[in-house]
């Protein structure tokens, strides 16, 4: 049962540590939340009436609590192709001068600069694993193909532009396959939107905090949508979500296999105490006073182990880093390969209410695993297992 129960805690830390850790680093280079307008076309809009709405618009989010800064972003939809190797991305058109967009974009650039991504180069920034998968580096011109076409006295082509790789990006979450970044202008010449701009991107201070997306969502007017960190990841977060359900209750069978040793061991008990059994009950007591002391001999035996297994659990989800640090130093080895894996260490982040679960299942099946060894105790009859002795 304690076996059970730390390994439990542990590996459910371990995974809430690996959740946060994809999140934190998905968060410090995707925006908080996007607004942009509910079923308008934004390149149909005036120019000069949309510049005004935008700005009027930043203007106003820009004082509601929890926002630290909200600029605007261009977004699209492309092919990028590289001596014969071909990959669907999504184009980001960025202002880099944006402290918002430095901060959020300069401590994941492994290669280039952000600087280099000026108005009319068109330079871009692509993430590492997308550079691996075209077999790109700084310097390489890559075509650019868009979901439009051009009509010709020749025939009907498709859009294309050659964009330079200037700068390579990891954060080691899914969108440095799937990402590139280019100048705003750039962008808006490549979607042909002109001078607009698809939305406005937020970040926030505490973005895991709920209430303040309560109040964003009620301040911006009904022809804009904001959509939030947590909807636009919200597969990945449910695979995730989804894997760590599995896991636990995988693991759960290491507590069940337990709950089975406390009904050998009871069920062994009753039949080495048959004959103690009869006395009892000849000297007056009942069937459910005979029920009781089993159950009470069971209950204490899984409430030591849960009791032991959560201590030992608990110690070992809140140091497992620093034992894994320790055991590298050590013994020479690595278990994370920085070239191979995005992390250096075994994140863990203890959750109080996994404890609890975790706790009261392993009460739980320590009380149930008792019925049946304390029913069967309460059942046998004095006569019988007095008669050979």
């Amino acid at each position: 049962m304690s076996l059970g129960v730390m390994t439990l805690i542990t590996v459910l830390s371990v995974m809430n540590g690996f959740d946060h850790e994809i999140k934190t680093r998905i968060l410090q280079i995707i925006p908080h939340a996007t607004l942009d307008k509910s079923g308008v076309d934004v390149g149909s809009v005036d120019t000069d009436d949309s510049i005004e709405s935008w700005q009027l618009l930043a203007e106003k989010v820009s004082d509601l609590t929890n926002v630290s800064a909200v600029v605007p972003y261009v977004e699209g939809q492309g092919m990028l192709t590289f001596r014969g190797r071909m990959q669907g991305v999504g184009i980001n058109g960025i202002l880099p001068g944006e402290d918002a967009i430095k901060n959020s974009l300069r401590p994941h650039l492994i290669r280039g600069q952000l600087d280099d991504l000026q108005a009319g180069q068109y330079n871009m920034l692509v993430g590492r694993q997308l550079a691996r998968a075209l077999d790109v580096g700084i310097g390489d011109e890559v075509l650019l193909t868009l979901p439009d076409i051009v009509v010709t006295p020749a025939g009907i082509y498709p859009r294309v532009k050659k964009l330079r790789v200037s700068g390579i990006f990891e954060t080691g979450a899914q969108v440095d396959s799937s990402i590139i970044f280019v100048h705003l202008t750039d962008a808006r010449k490549l979607l042909r939107l002109g001078q607009d701009v698809s939305g406005l991107r937020l970040f926030f201070i505490d973005p895991f905090s709920l209430e303040s997306l309560v109040a964003i969502r009620g301040s911006i007017p009904e022809s804009y949508q904001m959509t939030t960190w947590q909807e636009s990841m919200r597969e990945l977060f449910a695979a995730i979500k989804m894997e760590k359900a599995v896991v636990g209750l995988l693991l759960s069978a290491i507590i069940g296999v337990a709950a089975f040793n406390i009904i050998a061991s009871l069920v062994l008990m009753v039949n080495e105490k048959r004959t103690d059994i009869a006395v009892l009950r000849t000297l007056g007591s009942s069937a459910e006073d005979i029920s009781r002391i089993f159950r009470i001999q069971g209950g204490l035996t899984g409430f030591v182990g849960v009791a032991l297994g959560v201590l030992v659990g608990c110690a070992l989800a809140l140091n497992v880093s620093d034992m894994l640090i320790f055991l590298e130093q050590n013994l020479g080895f690595a278990l994370f390969d920085p070239e191979l894996y995005f992390i250096t260490q075994l994140p863990s982040q203890l959750h109080w209410q996994d404890v609890a679960l975790v706790a009261a299942f392993g009460l739980l099946l320590s009380l149930m695993a008792t019925w049946y060894p304390a029913r069967r105790a309460g059942r046998i009859p004095p006569a019988d297992a007095l008669r050979y002795k």
